[in-house]
This record gives C-alpha cells, sequence and structure tokens, in this order.
C-alpha cells in the first residue's frame, strides 16, 4: 500500500523541481522530504531521484508515479471537499498561494480573521509568482491563490481554473525629494523618459508592463537597478540613485526623503482569488474569498 503523505511529496517535487523547494510548498524541512522520498523508494524498490549536476531529476519511473499521485490527491481532494461541505464549516488544510506585496500587504488581517473563527481549519500560506500561480492551482499544489495582471498583460486563465476580481492597485511614481519631478502634482508618460529606474528584475510582471509602457512611447528605458523587493527599491530611491514605479498594497511608510507622485492615467494592477472549481463547495474556500474582498477596501492606500 502506497503511502499518501510520501505519494505528496514526491509530486511537489516533480511540480516545484527540487526538494527544497518542495518543502517550503509542503510546509516541511528539506530533511522531511528527503525522507519521505527515501521511504517510498524502498517501499517501491524503484529509484526515484537521480543526480544531475549540482541538481536532482525524476527518474521516468518517478514522473509516472508523480503523475499518478496527482490524480490520487485529486480524488482525495473530492472526498474532503464532499467532508467539509458536510460539516458547513471551514475545517482541513487550506494552502493560500500570494504573491510578496499581497502576502504583506493584504493577508495577515484575512488568515488572522479566518483562523480565529474557524479553529478547525490549517491555513498555511506560501509565497508564489504571479505567472506561475495559475497552473499551481490547476495542478493541485495549492489550493488558493492571490495574483494580479496588469493591463497590457492579462493574467492567462487555464483550463480547470475559476477566479474572482479582488480590486484594483493603484500604482504611484517614488522620486526622491530633491528630484526635479519631485514637485509635480502629476505626472504623465512623456515625463519618464531619459530617467534612471528602479525595477523590479525581468520575468515578473511589474518590469514587464515599465518596459511595454515604456517601449510604446517610443523610449527604451534605462534599467539601472533591479531588484525584487519593493522595500529595497524604496530604499534606493531614497538614496536618490533613481526613481520607481511602485504598487500600493504593501508599500508601507514612505521614507524621508522620497516625494510620491501620481501618474495619469494611473497605472493599475488587478488582484484576483483562483481555485479550482472541484474545490468551489468548500466552505473554507468561500469563506477565505469573502475576507479577501471584504478586507480589500480596508488596506491601507497611501
Amino acid at each position: 500500500m502506497l503511502d499518501l503523505a510520501r505519494l505528496r511529496a514526491l509530486h511537489a517535487v516533480a511540480v516545484h523541481g527540487s526538494v527544497s523547494a518542495a518543502a517550503v510548498a509542503l510546509g516541511y524541512t528539506p530533511s522531511a522530504v528527503s525522507q519521505q522520498i527515501a521511504k517510498l523508494e524502498r517501499e517501491t524498490r524503484t529509484t526515484l531521484l537521480e543526480r544531475r549536476g549540482r541538481g536532482i531529476a525524476l527518474t521516468d519511473a518517478a514522473q509516472q508515479l508523480a503523475d499518478t499521485a496527482q490524480r490520487l490527491l485529486a480524488i482525495v481532494e473530492r472526498a474532503e471537499t464532499t467532508l467539509e461541505e458536510r460539516r458547513g464549516q471551514p475545517s482541513g488544510r487550506l494552502v493560500v498561494g500570494a504573491f510578496a506585496s499581497a502576502a504583506r500587504g493584504l493577508l495577515p488581517p484575512v488568515l488572522a480573521e479566518l483562523t480565529a473563527r474557524h479553529p478547525g481549519l490549517d491555513a498555511r500560506l506560501t509565497e508564489v509568482d504571479p505567472h506561475l500561480s495559475p497552473d499551481l492551482v490547476a495542478r493541485g499544489v495549492i489550493d488558493l491563490a492571490v495574483t494580479h495582471d496588469w493591463d497590457i498583460s492579462p493574467l492567462p486563465a487555464p483550463e480547470g481554473v475559476q477566479r474572482v476580481v479582488i480590486g484594483d492597485d493603484p500604482s504611484d511614481i517614488l522620486v526622491p525629494g530633491d528630484h526635479p519631478l519631485a514637485g509635480r502634482r502629476v505626472l504623465g508618460r512623456a515625463d519618464l523618459t531619459d530617467q534612471r529606474w528602479i525595477c523590479q528584475p525581468p520575468g515578473t510582471v511589474c518590469h514587464d508592463w515599465l518596459v511595454r509602457t515604456l517601449r510604446a512611447s517610443g523610449h527604451e528605458p534605462d534599467l539601472a537597478y533591479q531588484v525584487a523587493e519593493y522595500h529595497t527599491q524604496l530604499a534606493l530611491v531614497s538614496a536618490g540613485l533613481g526613481i520607481a514605479l511602485v504598487p500600493r498594497l504593501g508599500r508601507g511608510p514612505v521614507p524621508d526623503g522620497v516625494s510620491v507622485v501620481p501618474l495619469e492615467p494611473t497605472p493599475l494592477r488587478r488582484l484576483y482569488a483562483l481555485w479550482r472549481p472541484g474545490a468551489a463547495r468548500r466552505p473554507s474556500i468561500t469563506e477565505a474569498v469573502r475576507l479577501l474582498q471584504e478586507h480589500w477596501p480596508r488596506r491601507d492606500a497611501a
């Protein structure tokens, strides 16, 4: 009899590509995941992981077993959904994935209220890149995702994923206090040319939006500093090294010496909640989505 927890560990390694990433997703230590895989290898008398360079890869047998594990986990999810629905109360485990600023600026009060109201619910949070969220939801790695897109970079909606809008998050231009643009009441796209930019790295939605927007205006952006964390971007702006486009959600207090100037038309990123249609009957999903929408207007947008 194959152990479901060990199959879940193998499936997580297959999805995330490494033992350490699988451990983060499951809330385990890497050692615990490795032990689960080792036990599964002994039970099946099959080599499941092999070394490739500095990393690991699944063998052909492991990939087949991981595919089977995904189908089994889907069956288990349907059973758990039925039981939770019969109870009529959020319960069991709910794995939420969110991008960094939503995890910081929106999820804490939502998760606090959710778990306080429903002690039978084991809610967990993992940070997930917005590009990866739809696929992770569709594959059953996470139960609920909070993700976003921009107007020129729509969020893909793969088969097997439902979504609802949480709200729109405006972005502003942040400039050093002594910058020529600091005293402006509002900025237009034409004001953004010939600037040194502080932005997120390539491959992120915010980076793509900035590059596409400036190129559409006929200018190649000078991306001098590319860092993922908005708090680091704020520190670089405060040091006078450039300007940045920063969403309000999760931005936190603006450091002294930094001016916030609105941009028109206002750049907006739209936040969504994503889940699998089969899980839509789960009270934990419906309650979490309700709280996400309820808490959205309360967030500090200053």
